[in-house]
Order: C-alpha cells, then sequence, then structure tokens
C-alpha cells in the first residue's frame, strides 16, 4: 500500500487494515490466544472492541502491541510505519512530528521508538554462505569544554557497533562493551551458521576463527592498504560491512544527528531491519514493520528508564 493510499483511509479502515496484518488468519484473544471470540458491536461498545469466550477479557487489535493505549489515530501510525519504512537513513523524530502535525516531540520520539522496537526480530535462520564481520565506532567528537583530546578507531570513547552481514542476505548489528575476541567472536557464533566462511580485517580479536567455521576464515589487511583480493573468482573483502556501515553512519550524522548509548540498540535494529527488506518495496516494507509489531508492547517508563546491563 502506497503513502497516498494509507492517507486517504478512515480511521476504520485503517484499524481494519491492521487488523489484516496482525491477524491474518482472523481475530485472536492477545490475553489467551484463543480465536474463540465476539466482535461487539453495542452503542455503548467502541469500534474495533472484541470478547473472548475463553477468558472472557475485551480487547482490539492494538493490545499487546506498540500500538496499545496510544491517542494517535491508527491511520497515522500507519503513515508514521511507511515514513520510516521508506526512509533509507530514516526520519527524525522532529520531521514526524511536522509531518503528521503531532502535539509533541515526546510524543514523535516514543512514537518513533516504538517503530524500532517493531522492527526487532532475531535471525529466522542463520547467515550462510560468505559472512562478513566488522566493527565501527557510533559518537560524535568531544566537546572543547569536555577537556577530552579527539581520538579515532579503536581507543575513542564512542560506542562501538558489531555488525556480521551475509553476502545477499540479511544483517545483524549491536552495540557492544567491548571489541575483543570473546565479544566479536561470541556475537558471529551466534549468528552465523558453522559451514560459512567468515571474512574479517586484520584485528587480533577475530583470530581463531578457522577453527569455528568449515568454510574457513579469510582476512583483509587493511593496514598495507589492501581492500580486495580474490580467491578464484571469489572476492574477499569486507565491503557489504562497511556498506552497512556506511548507511548507519550517514543516518547518524545526515537525520539524527544524535543517537544516545540508550537507544543505540533500537537504531541498530531499524538499520538491520531497511538492510534486510531492501529487494522489497516501500509497502511490503511497511507491512513487515507493522507484522513485527505484535507482542512488543514499549511503555513510556521502559523507554526513558536507565537501560539494562545488557546492550540490546
Amino acid at each position: 500500500m502506497t503513502m497516498t493510499q494509507i492517507s486517504r483511509m478512515s480511521e476504520d479502515e485503517a484499524r481494519a487494515y491492521l487488523e489484516s496484518i496482525l491477524w491474518p488468519d482472523g481475530p485472536a484473544c492477545p490475553h489467551c490466544s484463543s480465536r474463540e471470540v465476539t466482535r461487539l458491536r453495542g452503542k455503548a461498545h467502541r469500534k474495533g472492541v472484541l470478547k473472548c469466550r475463553t477468558c472472557r477479557k475485551q480487547f482490539t487489535v492494538t493490545v499487546g502491541s506498540i500500538f496499545e493505549d496510544s491517542h494517535i489515530p491508527l491511520q497515522k501510525w500507519l503513515l508514521a510505519c511507511h515514513l520510516l519504512c521508506s526512509s533509507k537513513k530514516g526520519m527524525s523524530s522532529l520531521q514526524l512530528k511536522r509531518e503528521l502535525e503531532l502535539g509533541s516531540y515526546r510524543t514523535a520520539l516514543f512514537m518513533t521508538h516504538r517503530i524500532r522496537e517493531a522492527m526487532t526480530a532475531p535471525l529466522e535462520e542463520a547467515l550462510k554462505g560468505v559472512v562478513e564481520a566488522d566493527e565501527t565506532y557510533v559518537g560524535g567528537k568531544p566537546r572543547p569544554k569536555d577537556g577530552k583530546e579527539h581520538k579515532t578507531g579503536r581507543g575513542t570513547d564512542k560506542t562501538p557497533v558489531a555488525v556480521n552481514v551475509e553476502r545477499g542476505g540479511n544483517s545483524q548489528a549491536k552495540p557492544v562493551e567491548h571489541v575483543d575476541g570473546k565479544t566479536l567472536k561470541g556475537f558471529l557464533a551466534e549468528n552465523a551458521d558453522p559451514s560459512a566462511m567468515v571474512v574479517t580485517d586484520e584485528w587480533a580479536a577475530y583470530q581463531g576463527l578457522a577453527e569455528a567455521f568449515a568454510g574457513g576464515h579469510e582476512v583483509i589487511t587493511h593496514g598495507d592498504g589492501e581492500y580486495v583480493r580474490y580467491a578464484g573468482k571469489l572476492a574477499i573483502h569486507t565491503n557489504t560491512a562497511e556498506s552497512f556501515f556506511a548507511l548507519l553512519k550517514r543516518g547518524h550524522y545526515g537525520v539524527y544527528h544524535s543517537m544516545s548509548r540508550k537507544h543505540l540498540g533500537r537504531y541498530c535494529h531499524e538499520f538491520s531491519f531497511r538492510w534486510d527488506h531492501r529487494k522489497t518495496n516501500d509497502g511490503q516494507r511497511t507491512v513487515a514493520a507493522v507484522a513485527g509489531a505484535a507482542g512488543k508492547r514499549l511503555t513510556y517508563r521502559e523507554m526513558v528508564g536507565k537501560p539494562s546491563e545488557e546492550v540490546r
């Protein structure tokens, strides 16, 4: 569905469209998963309310999802999902506030983070074939008044982000506490199939990967000016992972300007989601994001609370 089609929807049509995505096999109770439900159509009932005949609780399509307890019209929610999914480098909360005429920046910020939560999903299957692994650092330069020296690369105060990318396939990215062997090799073990070939740069933390992956471990020595070489017809490089980071950095510098450590994990999920759905059109990408909204309620208290010890 296009942006124009969504903008012409009434609230009832938006609700029906949302139900078709979240309930493709018909309504299901979010409290007990029963499909023995009744749609309440009385004058005293709000539109879209159903009642479960098993647990006797009432619900709508928004219960248990990122849309729960929101006073924003569902049509605007669908527009927001489409805007965030169709913008290659993301869309700032301030721009979303202007585009959708939302009441405040806080409302728009909460909205965008809930959509990013819907974009969060584990890999359906492990990365196979050629898997590139790399890391980068996200953050701004220290302000002069802080009296800190601006360092680049390893040793910087910026937040490290690791990524594993399957050539021609999906990706997984997340902020990490350290760029040591235990962290980076552990992240690869979570995401890559043991049959994969892993390609990395010469960073010492990646040593020993050949023993863990049947496809072997190829190393590109960037320090010697090597960025690609060929093993027969196979190109050995980490350019795919670098391309992922290029989009993340362009979104950081050009759109969001600031990504706090607390929320960096959700920004990584956002860029991974768009990367994984890069071969679909904007409408299909939006449907995939909305479909991921079920069971992922995010409250404002959770969003602004202290980050957990484990970085998502």
